[in-house]
């Protein structure tokens, strides 16, 4: 059985809006377990992927820490997660805007990290 809308529905709803759960279905054929254990997989990848992020020695190694968190977060259907690190995979200098992409890229992660906490529950 599939996650949908109504399965994934908590409290906070944070689960159907962190996730294209549509998208998530057809990546994981439909598999209910497959998608959660993909969704564990994500978090736990999206948590390193972030710290790799904030702590870049240089704007390049940040630029790739980012671009490989929106290929893993486009590949589950973590859309505000892919729309944050690509900002973020822009920002290429230490700039205020940098440390904006940075703030907003941690908070969608929280997010989705939040919602597999649910979905996983």
């Amino acid at each position: 059985m599939a996650i949908n809308s109504d399965s994934a529905r908590s409290t906070s709803g944070q689960s159907s809006e962190a996730f294209d759960l549509h998208h998530l279905n057809r990546a994981t054929f439909g598999s209910r377990e497959l998608a959660l254990e993909v969704l564990a997989l994500f978090e736990r990848q999206a948590e390193k992927l972030l710290n790799d992020v904030a702590e870049a020695p240089d704007p390049h190694s940040r630029s790739i820490a980012a671009h490989t968190l929106k290929g893993a977060a486009l590949g589950v259907g973590a859309l505000s997660v892919a729309a944050a690190a690509g900002e973020m995979e822009q920002a290429i200098d230490d700039s205020v805007e940098a440390i904006g992409a940075l703030a907003r890229l941690s908070a969608r992660v929280a997010e989705a990290r939040l919602a597999v906490a649910e979905l996983l529950a």
